[in-house]
């Protein structure tokens, strides 16, 4: 599953793309290497139209993965919708759109070392985005904070499809490249919205890297 993925392109292309009029994230700087529980941005609708926003990589754990843990660092991706769990969020108040230039999957070496591969669109590392949930939590991340109440988001998962298949054949993120899509994913009914838990077509994704932690 996709725990590192990298941002590099600016937030007024991220703002144009998604229609977002607000922007509530200062001066983004470039995010090459974006890992769980670190702040990233996404795109909501809120209570003043839809916003551009940081918000914590990782959703609040299911009650039984947290049995004997004293913290919930979060669950990045997600694949089963049909869960009581997540089902919660996948209004469109909860919905959000994550923009990303390239994400990676770990592939297993001969010797047993892993080693991230990078995807994406092209080499140009064109800007697309995950559909995503979010919501606002108070719980323990990490022990040394204490209970802190934060954004959290993460992203939705599917089967992959034939690039990321062959590094990574369990899942690959679930990913919009139209505005159109966005736009669906951001305002229709729950339903037709989760028609875009889909893998993208074999041929739509590149690989561009490989081994290094960050995509610059």
């Amino acid at each position: 599953m996709c725990n590192l993925y990298s941002l590099t392109k600016g937030q007024a292309a991220i703002r144009e793309m998604t229609r977002a009029m607000v922007d509530h994230t200062g001066n983004l700087p470039p995010f090459p290497g974006i890992f769980p529980d670190y702040p990233a941005p996404i795109v909501r609708n809120g209570a003043e139209g839809r916003e551009l926003v940081l918000a914590r990589w990782g959703m609040p754990s299911p009650v039984f993965a947290l049995k004997g843990r004293k913290t919930d660092p979060g669950v990045t991706n997600v694949r089963n919708v049909s869960s009581p769990h997540w089902r919660r969020w996948l209004g469109e108040e909860s919905r959000c759109v994550v923009p990303f230039t390239s994400f990676s999957e770990y592939e297993t070496l001969a010797d047993g070392e892993k080693r991230p591969v990078w995807f994406a669109l092209d080499e140009e590392r064109p800007l697309a985005f995950f559909a995503g949930i979010w919501t606002r939590w108070t719980s323990v991340r990490k022990v040394k904070e204490g209970e802190t109440t934060n954004d959290l988001f993460a992203f939705l998962t599917c089967e992959a499809n034939a690039e990321v298949g062959a590094i990574h054949p369990k899942a690959m993120p679930v990913i919009l490249t139209q505005a159109e899509e966005i736009e669906t994913w951001l305002t229709a009914p729950t339903k037709e919205a989760l028609q875009l838990q889909r893998p993208l077509p074999g041929g739509a994704l590149k690989i561009v890297a490989r081994g290094e932690r960050q995509d610059g």
